[in-house]
């Protein structure tokens, strides 16, 4: 059983890979398109597309088919990191079910290394990427700004802004605390006789509660609100909130696991 089940954790961190590949990507190709929507850019691709319309066909705007291919290119990487990341959650169910076969102890230790490789993807791909954008008279749809931020970007944002306490909070809650639970927790499941066990489930029980969703919702809100406030025109969620919010939900399970464990094992 351990074979099969550190085979599926390791496929799982390669589906993992694979949709924070295609999440840089989806980032890299809307970066490229938002460059070919500035003010001056934007102006003349307008005016090689009345030119284009003039013309009657014997014209054509290249420019028009640069962008028609970065949204084809933008709209493959997007479905693909979402294609990846159904992976990843259908291989994690299949963990959860394999190793809830095998017993306790195995849920714990392959739910807590799961949780591993969920938080590790959730702290480090795209979170939300934010678009402010303005329709201007003539020239049309103008890009003002674009910014793509993962957990930690935000981290950094928030601390080169000058926000440190709650950059620290965020990273002490949401990064830190999460880390040393689920590495803790592996330890727990393999050294359960321990009399150290009962104190470090103990100790991440109580502070669990303070360190997962209601956090978890403050980082998100915050990575909303740096987007430079009211003119955010579109916000959409990326694969990274994904991840993250998986972990938060398999460490739940895997604490609950090692809490009952642990009542066995007295």
């Amino acid at each position: 059983m351990i074979p099969l089940l550190s085979l599926m954790v390791i496929i799982m961190g390669y589906f993992g890979l694979q949709a924070y590949s295609q999440a840089k990507k989806y980032e890299q190709s809307t970066q490229k398109l938002v460059m070919e929507k500035d003010v001056s850019k934007q102006a003349e691709y307008q005016a090689k597309a009345w030119v284009e319309k003039l013309s009657l066909g014997y014209y054509a705007n290249e420019k028009r088919v640069l962008r028609e291919e970065v949204i084809s290119a933008q709209e493959l990487h997007r479905s693909e990191a979402k294609r990846y990341t159904l992976y990843v959650m259908g291989m994690l169910a299949m963990i959860f079910m394999g190793s809830l076969m095998a017993g306790l102890r195995f849920f714990t230790f392959f739910g807590a290394l799961s949780a591993l490789v969920v938080l590790y993807f959730g702290l480090f791909a795209p979170l939300l990427t934010v678009t402010i954008h303005k329709e201007l008279e003539y020239i049309g749809d103008v890009v003002l700004s674009f910014e793509s931020k993962s957990l930690l970007g935000s981290v950094v944002k928030l601390w080169e802004s000058g926000d440190i306490a709650i950059a620290l909070a965020i990273l002490l809650f949401s990064v830190l605390i999460p880390l040393t639970k689920t590495l803790s927790l592996m330890f727990v499941s393999v050294v359960m006789e321990s009399r150290f066990a009962h104190g470090i489930v103990k100790f991440f029980k109580v502070i669990g509660k303070w360190s997962m969703l209601d956090v978890f919702v403050v980082a998100t809100l915050l990575v909303y609100m740096t987007g430079n406030g009211s003119d955010v025109s579109h916000a959409e969620v990326q694969v990274g909130l994904y991840f993250f919010l998986a972990y938060v939900i398999v460490s739940m399970l895997v604490s609950l696991s090692a809490d009952k464990m642990l009542e066995r094992v007295k």
